[in-house]
């Protein structure tokens, strides 16, 4: 591998004057953006097809949520290879497509590849368990029929990205780090390349800080847009970049479909599986930890249904709004309360039982009851159940930073965003709408409302699997003309140069650095307005907000010249706020739909039912909570249907750079079509949305000879 930290110039580059400015352009038919598990995947498909003229760029090749994330038992989701039961491909398909507007073609290649793209891994070194006979085992994860799921602890994602990382060395790819997404450059629809921040680069004038990628195909493996939201589970570091995208012209499909769940937040870590199940108590404190109380009992007085909620939280651990009104779920909207309606924190504490000194298992539910009898836990304290449960878990706080010793402090918690089930808009080869785009891994918008837990993980490496086979059959050609592509790129650096120029010059007319102030407000208005828990007039709220900042951002930001964190986030704040400004319209376009609570968040509903008191004679008695939790379920309504979204440009409505081209809108939708290809005056921008049916699994004939003709023609690859 290659980096450009430390050296002047760039391996490869040639020095191009584009738009006044001399700038390092590298060239080659495929750039892979992101090194995760995704990204890695992507770049070592594509060698192993033959297509070897491939280059790697990341913000940081040791951050990311594949290399930094996980959970007790950090699941994959495959097809079932073990065992007497029986499992197909269709049937993994129809288990991704149920969770509601997921697109049927992405479903039956998830179930179609999942095989190859799990053995694949286990051949590059990733330690799956295997029985004395070679059978790869499972068990059952959330919203999975079968025993699909599999695990190589808490750290399976960051055991992929460590064997794909080195298969990829040993390719010779080369990977340029620190180099962030500034926006891709389109023409006619096409990508032709990308503008990068070298944040290793001081702006002091002496080498250029820009680096221009000329390129026929961009694999987008960025991740979610995790900056977006303050409280979240997203390793630090894991930011996103999707708002280049949306500039750019690429579309977004079920933005709306966030998945949240109860995770520490000191360090950031899922505290699902056993960490719940041995049912430690929650305690809320005031801001400066005084004030301790514990809070649960206030809304489920029945110490039976309270221990037993909190049980099954560790294998119903997303925050699941049809398990609110009489569910575990209640738990999440408790802790909610507490943080953000009430200003509290919230910790888990280990050292003590909840409700009472001793722990009663008879007031468990039988399968709760069952289960920790199994594992011989029903004795003593939280933490002495945890330590004889699963001491991994145990040691894991002990060796974070910060250190957290569970047998002598508490543990702070928040409801966090963990994952976004929705994206930039991607086809049955992960393509979008943009030709020669491949969102893959969480940037693209593979899955539905719900999807099994550890699906993700498949669906990273079925997708860059699918893209590079697709590259490699279809899209091998020269990037564009040196001098195309200069006066494609033009405008989009020259834009780039004016708010880097017109930032710092305002912080040395006086002005203070803003940067970081801005990051955190609209992180936390993300949080506080459009998390777990929306309404109609939160949403608007922070969607006037949001608008009003990204409006005015040229004249508002303020960025130290001589900082190069503070010039990384000039761009990366412009960033979120495009991401924001696209989510929330969604949100708002949702609710306008005739949207209802669904999937991991509730929208509060007027009209709607509150959570119950849940046991014995008053088991269908609401409970006494604040109105915003209040909420209809969506019921399926809209399980068939999938949300789209598209970013109008201020500035540029010719379908160039900064648009959708026409022939790259769907035309089904006149208003949609009309808004993308007409002048729009709002500097901010318009971010429109249309409404189609989901794409059904593909019913295709399978008869062997007929496939292997087609095989031999053209690979079935079109």
């Amino acid at each position: 591998m290659t980096s450009t930290s430390d050296t002047a110039d760039i391996p490869g580059a040639t020095i191009e004057t584009i738009a006044g400015h001399e700038i390092p352009v590298v060239t080659a038919n495929t750039v892979v953006v992101g090194t995760g598990s995704a990204g890695f995947c992507a770049a070592d498909r594509l060698w192993e097809f033959g297509q070897d003229d491939v280059v790697m760029v990341t913000d940081k090749v040791g951050a990311g949520a594949s290399r930094n994330a996980g959970s007790d038992k950090q699941t994959y989701y495959k097809l079932s290879l073990s065992g007497p039961e029986g499992d197909s491909v269709h049937e993994m398909a129809q288990t991704l497509f149920s969770g509601g507007a997921m697109d049927g073609d992405n479903a039956l290649a998830e179930g179609a590849l999942s095989a190859r793209g799990f053995l694949r891994l286990c051949d590059l070194g990733v330690p799956f368990p295997q029985s004395r006979y070679g059978e790869f085992v499972g068990y059952k994860t959330d919203h999975d029929p079968r025993r699909r799921g599999t695990s190589v602890g808490p750290y399976t994602s960051r055991s992929m990205v460590e064997q794909l990382e080195k298969k990829v060395a040993r390719n010779g790819t080369p990977v340029y780090d620190d180099c962030r997404v500034v926006d891709l450059i389109v023409r006619d629809g096409k990508i032709a390349g990308l503008l990068l921040l070298r944040t290793d680069v001081p702006h002091d004038g002496e080498r250029s800080p820009y680096l221009l990628i000329r390129c026929t195909n961009v694999v987008y493996a960025t991740g979610g847009p995790a900056g977006i939201y303050a409280t979240r589970v997203f390793p630090h570091g894991q930011w996103g970049a999707s708002g280049a995208a949306y500039r750019a012209g690429v579309h977004g499909k079920n933005l709306t479909e966030w998945q949240f769940g109860l995770a520490s937040i000191k360090p950031r870590w899922n505290v699902s599986g056993t960490y719940m199940q041995v049912v430690p108590r929650f305690i809320s404190t005031d801001a400066d930890g005084g004030d301790e109380r514990e809070f649960l009992p206030e809304s489920i007085p029945d110490y039976g249904r309270l221990i037993t909620l909190v049980f099954l939280k560790g294998y119903q651990w997303p925050f699941d709004i049809r398990k609110a009104r009489d569910g575990s779920s209640l738990i999440d909207l408790l802790v909610y309360r507490e943080t953000v309606l009430r200003g509290r924190r919230v910790f888990l504490d280990f050292r003590s039982n909840p409700v009472q000194e001793d722990f009663d298992p008879d007031a468990l539910a039988p399968e709760a009851r069952e289960y920790l009898e199994k594992a011989g836990v029903l004795f003593g304290t939280p933490i002495e159940r945890l330590r004889a449960m699963n001491e991994p878990a145990y040691q894991f706080y002990l060796e974070r930073n910060p250190q957290v010793d569970l047998e002598q402090e508490m543990l702070e918690v928040d409801v966090c965003a963990q994952h976004n089930n929705g994206g930039l808009l991607v086809d049955a080869w992960w393509q979008s709408n943009v030709a020669g785009f491949f969102p893959v891994g969480e940037a693209g918008g593979a899955h539905g409302v719900y999807r099994p837990g550890g699906a993700a993980l498949n669906s990273g490496q079925v997708g860059a699997t699918r893209a590079a086979q697709f590259i490699a059959a279809r899209r091998t050609d020269a990037p564009v003309e040196q001098d195309v592509f200069a006066d494609a790129a033009a405008p989009v650096v020259a834009g780039a140069v004016a708010l880097a120029e017109t930032a710092a010059a305002r912080r040395a007319s006086g002005a203070p650095d803003n940067t970081g102030d801005l990051l955190t407000q609209v992180q936390e208005l993300m949080s506080a307005k459009a998390g777990p828990v929306r309404s109609p007039e939160s949403i608007q709220e922070a969607l006037v907000q949001v608008h009003e900042w990204l409006s005015n951002y040229d004249e508002l930001i303020s960025a130290d010249q001589t900082s190069r964190r503070s010039m990384n986030r000039t761009f990366l704040v412009r960033d979120i706020l495009t991401t924001a400004y696209i989510y929330l319209s969604a949100m708002a376009d949702y609710v306008a739909h005739g949207g209802k609570s669904r999937g991991s968040v509730l929208y509060t509903d007027p009209q709607g039912q509150l959570p119950l008191v849940g046991y014995g004679q008053n088991a269908d008695v609401e409970l006494d909570l604040p109105e915003l939790f209040r909420f209809s379920l969506d019921g399926g309504a809209l399980a068939g249907e999938v949300q789209e979204a598209a970013w109008a440009s201020p500035s540029d409505a010719s379908g160039g750079n900064g648009a959708c081209a026409p022939d790259q809108v769907p035309t089904a939708e006149p208003e949609f079509t009309q808004v993308l290809t007409r002048e729009v005056n709002d500097p901010a921008g318009r971010p429109v949305f249309r409404w189609r049916p989901v794409r059904p699994v593909p019913e295709d004939d399978d008869f062997f000879e007929n496939v292997w003709k087609a095989y031999r023609e053209d690979g079935n690859i079109h």
